[in-house]
């Protein structure tokens, strides 16, 4: 490499040696954002060294103020982070220590920054689920709105993007509220494993002090205290399975963004979607460009792009800290602020889309998509074995391709040449609205099925 070369890349850290190592070392750039929880955990600790007599009321009180004085400033916008200070943890201490003095010494007995950074981080994490599930329950209200108006309208069920079967739009609808159902649930379950305190733990084997972890543990709302002080500095499997359940979420709201932007296009007009998550061509005047669908179907890779990475952090590090684990909030920062962007999003566009009833209505009838009902016909009313039926129906699938019609267009006559014995009764299995109605099997496309569905889905999230 050149001289220049090494001058253009040395200009940023131009102090040496030291400049380049409080730029690597420091994490106040992206760890400011854990103020609440690191003075929450702080005040919680304060409370419990005064009530276990470690200090004295007075230090506490003076403590407690003080911590809600820097929260103040913060909050304000007047709180001046230093990078030479690291972690949000020393810059709310030495402003703490500057507003109170001496007293501002005492809030460190009995933990340490490992403890510490594990109960904010955990607190954060904790509260990204409860924002998770928010968002998934109004997305699951946006969907079961769609359901609901829906229950009825007929449209194409595809295999391998191929009319395959007619089914309901409110069928459909409720697919995905299936999906973001089992989403909520692991969201939920990720926030019951995760909700034991590390809080106390310190370095990493405890401490000499008689602290009352169980007191610190309810104050900050966790169910019970972490029950080992190596695991609790060490394990970030918290954010992983916040990580791990957020990427499963947002596969699902990239498969349905996909099918906006395939419904949305010229060919297949399923959809309608407003100017509000669309954009128009620089050139081309006739385009409605999708970007918002198109651009959540991607934040699918961010997401899971962040769970492998963070994965990648954790695997090789033996018991207990090591500084690779400063790498841990950055990618769940991103993989959550995503996630919550792409839920409201998605809402924003279930709701404002518009079905084309007509279109889906002539799109279900077309690729032969009664074929099953059909061969289910010859089974039912002339006892064949369905691979005959099966065989039958395909011979017939062929003559109304032949004739450039579909299968309820032609004659008994001509349904005859498959099977003599087929009579007039058939007629009444072919048409989509016939088709979707006879579909009563639990969990079936039947419009009275989507409405009980809907019914059970709307008491659950009352």
């Amino acid at each position: 490499m050149s001289d220049s070369a090494n001058s253009m890349w040395g200009g940023r850290f131009a102090g040496g040696v030291d400049a380049i190592m409080e730029a690597i070392n420091a994490s106040i750039g992206f760890d400011k954002r854990l103020y609440a929880q690191d003075i929450a955990g702080s005040r919680a600790h304060a409370a419990m060294l005064a009530a276990t007599g470690i200090i004295t009321k007075a230090d506490h009180a003076a403590i407690d103020a003080g911590l809600q004085q820097v929260k103040d400033e913060i909050e304000a916008g007047n709180f001046q982070f230093k990078t030479a200070l690291e972690d949000i943890h020393m810059n709310v201490e030495s402003r703490l220590k500057e507003i109170i003095g001496e007293p501002a010494g005492r809030l460190h007995t009995a933990r340490s920054r490992n403890d510490q950074v594990a109960v904010d981080f955990r607190l954060w994490v904790r509260d990204q689920c409860d924002a998770a599930i928010a968002g998934i329950d109004r997305l699951m209200r946006a969907f079961l709105k769609q359901a609901e108006a829906g229950a009825a309208w007929v449209m194409p069920g595809f295999t391998h993007l191929q009319t395959a079967q007619p089914v309901t739009w409110g069928h459909h609808m409720l697919a995905y509220v299936e999906m973001l159902a089992r989403d909520k649930s692991r969201f939920h379950d990720a926030r019951k494993r995760m909700n034991e305190c590390p809080l106390g733990a310190a370095a990493l084997a405890g401490t000499s002090f008689p602290i009352d972890r169980h007191m610190t543990a309810a104050a900050l709302g966790f169910d019970r205290p972490t029950a080992n002080s190596l695991d609790s500095t060490s394990d970030r499997d918290f954010a992983l399975e916040f990580l791990s359940a957020s990427s499963i979420c947002a596969m699902h709201l990239s498969r349905f963004a996909e099918e906006l932007v395939i419904w949305s296009s010229a060919q297949f007009r399923f959809v309608r979607l407003s100017d509000s998550f669309t954009t128009g061509s620089s050139i081309m005047p006739q385009k409605k460009n999708p970007d918002a669908a198109e651009l959540l179907r991607a934040k699918v890779g961010r997401i899971l792009g962040a769970t492998v990475a963070l994965f990648m952090v954790m695997k090789g590090l033996p018991l207990t800290y090591s500084k690779d684990m400063q790498e841990d909030k950055e990618q769940v920062f991103d993989a959550a602020d995503n996630l919550m962007l792409g839920l409201a999003a998605m809402e924003g566009m279930v709701k404002d889309m518009n079905a084309n009833r007509e279109v889906l209505a002539a799109a279900a009838s077309s690729g032969f998509s009664t074929a099953t009902d059909l061969a289910d016909w010859l089974v039912r009313s002339l006892n064949l074995p369905f691979r005959d039926a099966h065989h039958v129906t395909g011979s017939l699938v062929a003559l109304a391709e032949k004739k450039g019609c579909d299968l309820p267009d032609l004659t008994l006559a001509e349904m005859q040449t498959g099977h003599p014995g087929i009579t007039q009764e058939v007629y009444s299995v072919l048409g989509v609205d016939n088709s979707v109605r006879s579909r009563v099997s639990y969990g079936g496309t039947a419009p009275s099925n989507v409405e009980a569905q809907v019914a059970r889905w709307k008491e659950a999230l009352a």
